[in-house]
């Protein structure tokens, strides 16, 4: 008799807590929701990153607090959130960088394709290559032989090693067979301000952080690294056609929680972030960088981050 009290009190028992645990996830969010982004403020990423916190949190109904965390690639803000509780709460802004990092760092705290759900592809865009006032040259073909002619004495920035700049500049760097040296910095933004000064040479920058420079002319522009060149670019050639053949590169941007974050958690923020594209302000914030929006389906994207993790390893590993 005892033995069946016992038994019946632990059925009830987990029958409460699955029940609250179902209510939990349906009312989800109750509380504010923390954004993630793994670079520094006024980035590319935290161009997409902060008008994507607004939108999604109109959709949502709680407020969403964007946390810049900057460091190694991006890396540091992605251990963080690989830790964080998986209750929906912190969700992280990751970019191509992170299937690029476990090609470039010897150790990482977390697995990119096991310590993440994809939620979807917020916004992807092209680089631009983009040079110092003072450099004498106003084309590809003009960079690519005054670097021929002055071996080493040319560096390109980067946000960080392992970011998109440091990956799109070693790329230009093997194919157009120069030797520029490569200067990582904590982010666009710092990057980009030792570039206009005459600190760095170049960059191959991300859209949102050069565009702004491009239309001040505190940088010149030679080259977009798009198939073909971008309507939001105009006057700026593609660099596969302007000197460089067969040289792409684009950037991307896009939402993932912890793995164990509940599917319905998971299911309300890819509809928030669909939602989001409809709003005036982030359509205007991807307009002014440059960017086409997302909104692929988690299992698409999932399987999107597993071939660029796969492509990147054999770029830079040779496939071993």
């Amino acid at each position: 008799m005892t033995f069946g009290k016992s038994l019946i009190g632990k059925l009830l028992a987990g029958a409460v807590f699955c029940a609250s645990t179902l209510t939990a996830h349906a009312a989800w969010p109750e509380r504010p929701i923390t954004l993630v982004i793994p670079f520094p403020p006024g980035g590319t990423t935290d161009m997409v990153g902060r008008p994507l916190a607004e939108a999604i949190a109109k959709k949502l109904g709680k407020p969403v607090i964007v946390d810049n965390r900057a460091g190694a690639g991006g890396t540091i803000g992605a251990a963080y959130v690989a830790r964080s509780a998986p209750d929906g709460y912190t969700i992280f802004l990751s970019t191509i960088a992170h299937t690029i990092a476990p090609s470039t760092y010897d150790k990482l705290t977390y697995d990119f394709e096991k310590d993440f759900a994809p939620i979807t592809i917020v916004a992807s865009s092209p680089n631009l290559l983009i040079v110092n006032n003072k450099l004498p040259v106003k084309t590809v073909p003009e960079l690519i032989d005054y670097a021929k002619k002055n071996p080493g004495k040319l560096n390109f920035g980067s946000a960080g090693i392992g970011s998109t700049e440091h990956l799109a500049g070693e790329l230009f760097k093997k194919m157009a067979g120069i030797d520029i040296a490569h200067v990582p910095y904590k982010g666009g933004a710092p990057m980009m301000a030792d570039l206009i000064s005459g600190q760095i040479q170049m960059a191959i920058e991300t859209s949102g952080s050069a565009i702004s420079q491009i239309r001040a002319g505190t940088v010149r522009a030679l080259g977009v690294s798009s198939e073909k060149p971008s309507a939001y670019f105009p006057g700026i050639p593609a660099i596969d056609e302007a000197g460089l053949p067969g040289y792409t590169f684009s950037t991307w941007y896009g939402l993932v929680v912890p793995a164990k974050v509940p599917k319905d958690v998971q299911a309300k923020l890819y509809e928030a972030v669909l939602d989001a594209f409809k709003d005036p302000q982030m359509a205007k914030a991807l307009e002014t960088i440059g960017a086409e929006p997302g909104g692929q389906k988690p299992e698409v994207f999932g399987k999107f981050i597993a071939d660029q993790t796969s492509k990147w390893h054999d770029i830079l590993k040779g496939g071993k």
